[in-house]
């Protein structure tokens, strides 16, 4: 059945809204999925795969046991068609996992979990670090050329919408690491009356000697007064001897 065109467009047009006001990431990839599965002619489950470095690969808001099941084990061999997608190919369609032979290992056990075909779309490569959209079917040619045109502007929406919440999210992060910093910075510089800097490279060798982040050591002197492992002795001598 066909998807009637004005109805479709204006899906898109809200599926677009919903994207952009996803606040976190997460909340984006959650939307891209439902919405692949209520959009896309043929979609039972859905997950998206998120591959860092081009070799850590993880599951992200899959929608059941199926999805999560199925990416652990593309994680595990290291093939699949999703992981195809993000790597090679915009758009991975496998038909009938019980003949496919792209990938035996990988079409074996996900045929033995109940998977009859799947679609798979690049979301975006970023340097080194890739997503893919997953859409699964326990039907054997359950997806369609419609499935895959539709599921291509499923796809470029999420791509847009993924790269603005990680950015938004990656300055939210960095305004609030430099608030804190600087809020431990001025503790000291009240407290021992030193200048920025001279706080902050006190704030350096203790995360340096310790091993522990530096935020984590900023956060740590807010909430107690403490800096871990440097005694309050040994600031005071070093400032003032």
């Amino acid at each position: 059945m066909t998807m009637d065109h004005d109805m479709l467009a204006q899906q898109l047009t809200d599926l677009a809204r919903a994207l952009h006001e996803g606040a976190h990431p997460d909340d984006v990839l959650r939307t891209v999925v439902h919405a692949a599965i209520q959009l896309i002619p043929g979609v039972e489950e859905g997950s998206i795969s998120v591959v860092l470095g081009r070799k850590d690969a993880s599951s992200r808001a899959p929608s059941g046991e199926l999805p999560s099941m199925v990416d652990d084990i593309q994680t595990e061999l290291g093939e699949g068609p999703c992981l195809e997608a993000a790597y090679m190919e915009r758009t991975v369609r496998v038909p009938d996992m019980k003949t496919e032979q792209r990938w035996p290992r990988f079409a074996e056990r996900a045929a033995q979990l109940g998977v009859g075909s799947m679609l798979a779309f690049q979301l975006y490569v970023d340097n080194d670090n890739l997503g893919a959209l997953n859409l699964y079917s326990r039907k054997v040619n359950a997806f369609s050329d419609e499935s895959e045109h539709i599921g291509q502007l499923v796809a470029g929406h999420a791509a847009v919408a993924f790269a603005d919440a990680e950015e938004t999210s990656n300055l939210q992060l960095a305004v609030s690491s430099r608030d804190r910093i600087g809020q431990a910075k001025g503790i000291l510089m009240e407290r021992y009356k030193i200048t920025e800097q001279e706080a902050f490279l006190i704030l350096a060798r203790a995360s340096q000697n310790t091993n522990i982040k530096l935020i984590r050591i900023c956060d740590h002197l807010t909430e107690t007064g403490e800096i871990p492992g440097v005694p309050e002795a040994a600031i005071a001598d070093e400032e003032t001897g």
